[in-house]
């Protein structure tokens, strides 16, 4: 039933799901025309509400493409790329492939969401380029499907944007619900057994719809030959440098700079914890990346190589942003917040919660974002019906990182590296939003927080 249901909706998106910059497009028209339907705001004010959102997501964005590069720059260095190989060569069929990039990918966006994307993505490469040399035919679209459900875990994992801002000292909604530490929300039995849960269902189901005719099978080679080409470095012969080559080539300045950076992470995390955030991941990857690179000028190729899969990122961040600007500013959150609040009851809130969340979020698609607009609704709805206020704030994050299977804005950076397009992964992704629907509603009735 998996495999069909993942065929039949592969079918579906290749023939209706348009390019991510198209996707924004036509999602801004939508956002816009409701916006002006169902809000106070005119079609001037409407467009105001966008501008003033446009430019929102700028610095999100430049930490998105450093992500892409440095990890990019990270996973080509010798000694890593080497270490992915071996891990890329342990499947020796297609279905244990694909199992092994949705788990790694999985775990990886558990422990933090950047890591995930570059993971998943890296994964789903290496484990192509693998089966390919190896003579394995593996349908690569569904690689990379599977390196993209692994994104599910995020926001139940230790970079989770709602739960982390509640637990903080001082946040914006300190004075309705206080302080609620991370072990009521993050850490509390419910949330324990759904990130098991969907650490194991993701690459399971991503394995059960694996194509078993070979004539069904799109290999890396058919999505883009040179994905199987090593990168070939020139070296330049010692006797032939002039003084700038030197230097280029210099593994003394590659190891002070890239020594200091890592004394820096090494504090970090002697002073702080395991407290990841993007900053902290793209600033380990720069500096890892410098000294596995081992000279500069490796670097600099290897950072000009990755730059071009930030395309997507570049153009398509704004659109996101103005979206999000048109939600915020016209109360469009509210209202989309209030009809699922309307036909609630003490019994159903959750999953209601949990469906608006995931509504909001082909919106909005951050979960920071999102939690600030759609959040201070949700825990006034909660205190009226006297619900529990730590399952409120799961089920939020819970639909924010749900439809993210549909979504196409948090599957740039993979698009990028494994050089796919949306409508070959979307299908595939589609089916896991459906099935893991069944799980997340299960547990937000049944499972203590």
């Amino acid at each position: 039933m998996i495999r069909a249901m993942g065929r039949a909706f592969d079918k579906f998106a290749r023939k209706f799901m348009p390019d991510p910059m198209l996707f924004a497009i036509l999602l801004t028209f939508l956002t816009y025309i409701i916006g002006v339907i169902l809000t106070e705001s005119g079609p001037f004010q409407m467009l105001q509400h966008w501008y003033k959102g446009f430019w929102e997501l700028l610095s999100f964005a430049m930490q998105m493409c450093l992500i892409l590069v440095t990890g990019h720059a990270l996973a080509t260095s010798p000694i890593v790329r080497r270490g992915i190989e071996h891990l890329a060569e342990i499947p020796k069929h297609q279905t244990g492939a694909i199992f092994l990039v949705g788990l790694t990918a999985a775990i990886a966006a558990w422990i933090n969401w950047g890591l995930g994307i570059i993971v998943g993505a890296l994964m789903a490469r290496e484990v192509g380029r693998s089966g390919q040399l190896r003579g394995i035919p593996m349908h690569y679209p569904l690689l990379g499907a599977a390196g993209y459900a692994g994104f599910l875990t995020w926001h139940g994992g230790l970079s989770a944007s709602a739960p982390l801002l509640v637990a903080t000292q001082k946040h914006f909604l300190v004075n309705e619900i206080g302080v609620i530490p991370s072990s009521q929300t993050l850490f509390s039995t419910m949330n324990i057994v759904v990130s098991i849960a969907l650490i194991l269902l993701i690459p399971t189901v991503c394995m059960l719809m694996a194509p078993r005719n070979k004539e069904e099978i799109e290999t890396i080679v058919d999505v883009d030959p040179d994905l199987v080409k090593k990168e070939e470095v020139k070296v330049v012969p010692r006797e032939e440098m002039v003084v700038a080559d030197k230097i280029e080539n210099s593994v003394i300045i590659s190891g002070i700079v890239g020594a200091a950076g890592m004394i820096y992470v090494v504090w970090y995390f002697y002073t702080k914890g395991f407290a990841l955030d993007l900053n902290i991941v793209n600033f380990t990857f720069l500096f890892l990346g410098i000294l596995f690179q081992r000279t500069p000028i490796n670097y600099v190729r290897a950072v000009s190589e990755g730059a071009k899969a930030c395309a997507g990122i570049i153009v398509q961040f704004p659109f996101y942003a103005g979206i999000m600007g048109m939600m915020k500013y016209s109360g469009l959150v509210a209202i989309m917040a209030g009809w699922f609040v309307s036909i609630s009851t003490e019994t159903t809130y959750p999953v209601f919660t949990f469906l608006s969340a995931g509504l909001v979020n082909l919106f909005v698609p951050s979960g920071g974002g999102q939690w600030a607009v759609q959040g201070p609704i949700m825990v006034k709805a909660a205190q009226a019906m006297n619900f529990d206020m730590n399952k409120t704030i799961m089920a939020v994050a819970y639909g924010d990182e749900w439809t993210n299977m549909l979504q196409p804005f948090w599957a740039l950076a993979l698009l990028g590296i494994t050089r796919l397009k949306a409508r070959e992964i979307v299908g595939y992704t589609m089916v896991v939003l459906v099935v893991s629907a069944i799980l997340f509603i299960l547990a937000l009735l049944y499972l203590p927080v």
